[in-house]
Parts: C-alpha cells; sequence; structure tokens
C-alpha cells in the first residue's frame, strides 16, 4: 500500500523500543450491566491528546431476551464517539436524535453546555440474541468550546476514509494520516483510526500528533521485539516514529492528538476545567434541570 510506506525504526530496533513510554492495562467496570474494560483515565495518565475516557466493551454474548441497559444519564464539557466492531446500539438523546449505530460507523456526540442520553439494545436484536463488541471514548472539548451547544452527528461506514493493501486495512475515524483526512471536524487536533492488519503485516505510526497511544482490541502485535496482547493501551514517546508488526490477525486503535490546555476535572459523566461548573452540573440533574431524553422515561440518579 503506497500511502502506508513502511519506515525506519523497524521492529527490533531499540530505538523504537524506547519509544513506548507506558503500558497500561485497563480495568473492569460495570455500565448498566455489562462489563467494560477501562483505560483512561488511569492511576499515571489522565488523557492522550483530548482523549479522557476509553471503554473497550466486550466481546460479550447476550443471552435471549437480554442487552445492553444505559438508561438515561447526563455529559457535560466533551464529545462521546462510540465505534463498534460487532453488533448494534440504539442511541437516543435529549435532543430527540434516535439512531442505531452498526460496525464501522461513528457516533458522535457532543455534550458541551450538556446533554443527556441512554445506550440499549433493540428489542428486535434481544428477542434472537446479539453480539457487542467495540470502543467508546469521551474526548475533553477545549475551554473554549465546553459550554457550546449539545449536537449529534451519525458518520456512515461509507463515509470514512479508507486505506487498504499489503494485509492492513485502516479505517480513519478523526483527523489525518497515511494521506488521508477525515471529513468530521474537531475543535481540537485529533488523532482516531482503526487499524485490520494480518499477519505480517507492518504498519508506521509517525509522530504527526504532539501525544500518541496504541490500543490492542485483539491479536497480538511487535514493537521493536517486544509482544503485546490484547487490552493494552501503549503510550508512545513523542516524537519517536515506530513500525508494529502484526505476529495474529490483529485489530488496533490508534488515539492521538495535540496537549489539552490544561488538565480537567472527571466526576462521573462529567468533564471541566472548573470544579464549580460540575458542582453546578450535578446540581442541575438533581434539580431535573437537564433536558430528558424522548421515549425512554428511565433515567441514573445522581451517585451518592
Amino acid at each position: 500500500m503506497s500511502s502506508l510506506p513502511d519506515a525506519d525504526p523497524v521492529p527490533g530496533d531499540a530505538y523504537s523500543c524506547d519509544a513506548i513510554e507506558q503500558v497500561i492495562v485497563p480495568r473492569a467496570r460495570d455500565i448498566g450491566g455489562f462489563e467494560v474494560r477501562r483505560a483512561l483515565p488511569s492511576a499515571h495518565r489522565q488523557m492522550v491528546g483530548p482523549f479522557i475516557f476509553f471503554d473497550q466493551m466486550g466481546p460479550n454474548e447476550f443471552l435471549l431476551g437480554a442487552g445492553l441497559d444505559v438508561r438515561p444519564h447526563p455529559h457535560i464539557g466533551l464529545s462521546t464517539v462510540t465505534y463498534l466492531f460487532d453488533g448494534e446500539i440504539m442511541h437516543r438523546d435529549s435532543l430527540g436524535v434516535v439512531q442505531a449505530i452498526r460496525p464501522g460507523a461513528v457516533n458522535l456526540m457532543t455534550a458541551g453546555r450538556g446533554i443527556a442520553h441512554s445506550e440499549r439494545t433493540a428489542p428486535e436484536l434481544r428477542a434472537t440474541g446479539t453480539r457487542l463488541f467495540g470502543i467508546q471514548t469521551w474526548l475533553a472539548l477545549p475551554k473554549s468550546h465546553e459550554e457550546t451547544d449539545p449536537s449529534f452527528k451519525h458518520i456512515a461506514r461509507e463515509e470514512l476514509p479508507v486505506i487498504d493493501g499489503e494485509g492492513k486495512r485502516v479505517r480513519l475515524i478523526l483527523g489525518s494520516a497515511f494521506g488521508k483526512s477525515s471529513d468530521i471536524v474537531m475543535p481540537h487536533e485529533t488523532l482516531y483510526a482503526e487499524a485490520v492488519l494480518a499477519p505480517g503485516a507492518v504498519l508506521p505510526f509517525d509522530p504527526d500528533v504532539d501525544e500518541r497511544a496504541i490500543y490492542v482490541a485483539s491479536g497480538e502485535i511487535d514493537i521493536a521485539g517486544d509482544v503485546f496482547g490484547p487490552g493494552r493501551l501503549l503510550i508512545l514517546r513523542p516524537g519517536d516514529r515506530i513500525s508494529i508488526l502484526a505476529i495474529s490477525n490483529a485489530r488496533i486503535m490508534l488515539i492521538g492528538g495535540d496537549p489539552m490546555d490544561g488538565p480537567r476535572h472527571i466526576w462521573w459523566n462529567f468533564v471541566s476545567s472548573s470544579k464549580e461548573r460540575i458542582d453546578q452540573a450535578k446540581a442541575d440533574w438533581k434539580a431535573n434541570r437537564f433536558e430528558r431524553v424522548p421515549g425512554d422515561a428511565e433515567f441514573i440518579p445522581l451517585p451518592d
């Protein structure tokens, strides 16, 4: 694939090995009776670029009658990006949007000053049984956009740029890489891509953004002689060029961006540069001042 040249340093090069700054092992969390593996934030790393939450959902197979049930809940100060490898989720929000997301498509919800949404398995899928496997990330908004109006955008699978060849298929979700650019406009420099690699394929990952990481969703990869399996977030040092060698069939996520304009406070589903703003969001949800989700009467109460 001519737009994905294999670049030095190659696998086995000691300089490349030094490019890995930190390896994060996700911890298990329960959401709506469904376990996710959360890589960000971690004890030693809050963000990679704007990425402040990184959850792997599944792989999971639901029994007949069962499914995902994340009741309506609020957000401020962030954008959520949902991307599936398998299964389907029905999104509903306080803007009145009802949108099913399926593998290869993107649901981008910007909370800004405040939004509520739910994520569930549709009744017709519960009747037949279904699987779920994917990634949901939260992107902190820059201070200039924390109080923007809430919005939602669905991007179909066919609208995302794809680079395909030589045992590599890269689907670009956000930002620019490998000579392609996503049409999705973000308020902060962001890179987000899925790469599916056949055994023996080599993918270069150049330092086009200041902060970068690789998440191994499935399979095994080799970076400079070190092998990493599923459920590992590899934080890369700024400025180092690396090559990723697939040991087996592998699916990885490339994430990154410019450093955020300062740290963020996180409490429950709220992200903000201001503790006072989070306190206000708590009070607003408790006092029922957020817009509710049409067609979904339940809600998650404010945690104690």
